[in-house]
């Protein structure tokens, strides 16, 4: 992969020529992040090729031409930034190699290539994956765009507004009653008693990091409404700790289907998270289309 910068009196962005497994419409698509979006200023016939997103406290665009991607800002945004959040220093097509243990995987990662996944912030993605129990993705997007909204920073970008995410020292000092325009019921709860335990240090997700997924998972459900799935989607997109394999209602029913009720993720390690995400991807998206399964 070579990392080009273009500059010129309507773009700054840089260019990585020859990416492989970078497909934009699968990395942002997949469940594993609410704040990226389809660029609805192109056209439809390629807009999953044009996304905006906003990370730490940046907004960005992505877009694809053949096989290289356009990142929006500077070369040195790229490398103290972007550079690990798509996590582009790891190999996903030797990952998809090893991960090849059987006709069903090899379906799912033959599907799933392109899937990336992003090194999130850590209280964005304990608050994200809060607010997705029992909820869909458009409406998980919804309510933290409102959360954003209302409690995060405005950033101008190209003459228009966003907003980044609220921080765990805004939210913990707010009342529940605050998050009342988000409609996200008893979530409101959750978010806020989260927040404060974020804010005094009750629980640290800097040092969760350092930690091991069990000990990850025993603290993180500390926190009101963190079960086992949200810790593990926690662990997985927030502490980037690849063995943890959240199980919902789709991961259940499609281990059960091909690998019984005996399945242990441990023979997906130590990729066991990017199994995950290659397996809900196909499982929600391709299998229904398959013929052989």
């Amino acid at each position: 992969m070579n990392v080009i910068e273009h500059i010129n009196k309507n773009v700054n962005e840089i260019e990585l020529a020859d990416v492989s497994d970078f497909d934009l419409h699968k990395i942002f698509e997949c469940g594993q992040c609410f704040r990226w979006n389809v660029d609805e200023s192109v056209s439809v016939n390629n807009k999953y090729d044009y996304y905006i997103g906003i990370a730490f406290n940046r907004v960005i665009k992505v877009r694809k031409v053949n096989t290289s991607i356009f990142i929006s800002g500077s070369i040195d945004d790229y490398k103290s930034v972007w550079h690990d959040y798509f996590d582009l220093d790891r190999n996903y097509k030797e990952i998809r190699r090893q991960l090849c243990t059987d006709d069903f995987m090899h379906r799912a990662t033959k599907f799933g290539e392109g899937i990336r996944l992003l090194r999130q912030d850590k209280w964005e993605a304990l608050c994200s994956f809060i607010v997705s129990q029992n909820n869909n993705i458009p409406r998980i997007k919804t309510i933290i765009d409102i959360l954003c909204r209302e409690f995060g920073n405005m950033i101008e970008f190209e003459n228009k507004q966003y907003f980044s995410f609220p921080s765990a020292s805004v939210l913990a000092n707010i009342s529940v009653e605050c998050l009342a325009p988000l409609r996200c019921g008893y979530r409101a709860d959750y978010i806020i008693s989260a927040a404060k335990m974020i804010d005094t240090g009750a629980v640290d997700l800097d040092v969760l990091t350092l930690s091991t997924a069990d000990i990850a998972r025993a603290e993180l459900k500390k926190i009101r409404g963190v079960g086992d799935k949200v810790a593990d989607c926690v662990i997985l997109f927030g502490l980037h700790m690849l063995d943890a394999f959240p199980v919902d209602v789709w991961m259940k029913r499609a281990v059960e289907k091909h690998y019984g009720p005996d399945f242990d993720p441990g023979i997906f390690n130590p990729y066991a998270g990017i199994a995950q995400q290659y397996i809900f991807h196909y499982i929600r998206t391709g299998e229904k289309d398959s013929k052989t399964d």
